[in-house]
């Protein structure tokens, strides 16, 4: 049986359940309603509002630029929406799609060793190992000794 002491009027979306949004009907519609329509109305409702499933990955931040800011947000987790699709996907957007993944995919690669080779090298330059004698920098060097 529905409680109207049960009633939330929170504005965050997330919290809202089935008393939230009974409470919203007009009062004497409300009062109008015998308990079995009630209890009725009450299991439609908590059928149809959708239970948050788990994440694997739920990341959310703001970016604050000069004139405006921008939300986002990354989940990763099970799909749990229909399988199949309305429609069939053309070549194009297949092709399309398989070009934007390798292209993402080679930028994180890309990336990522770009971060290794520069994180190698500044371990390398704070030891002191020098990995070509009478490379380039040296050279230089000595020719600077010699003409003072």
């Amino acid at each position: 049986m529905v409680n109207a002491s049960d009633d939330k009027s929170s504005s965050d979306y997330a919290s809202r359940n089935p008393n939230y949004y009974l409470a919203q009907l007009a009062q004497p519609i409300r009062e109008s309603l015998t308990p079995e329509q009630l209890e009725a109305f009450h299991q439609i409702l908590s059928e149809a509002i959708p239970k948050p499933s788990a994440k694997l990955v739920d990341l959310r931040f703001m970016i604050d630029v000069i004139v405006s800011r921008f939300y986002v947000v990354i989940f990763v987790g099970k799909d749990n929406r229909r399988k199949q699709r309305r429609y069939i996907p053309r070549l194009i957007t297949r092709v399309g799609n398989t070009i934007a993944v390798l292209v993402i995919l080679l930028g994180v690669n890309l990336t990522l060793s770009a971060f290794i080779l520069l994180a190698v090298y500044l371990l390398k330059s704070a030891i002191g190992f020098d990995l070509l004698p009478g490379h380039f920098p040296n050279t230089i060097k000595h020719f600077l000794n010699l003409s003072t």
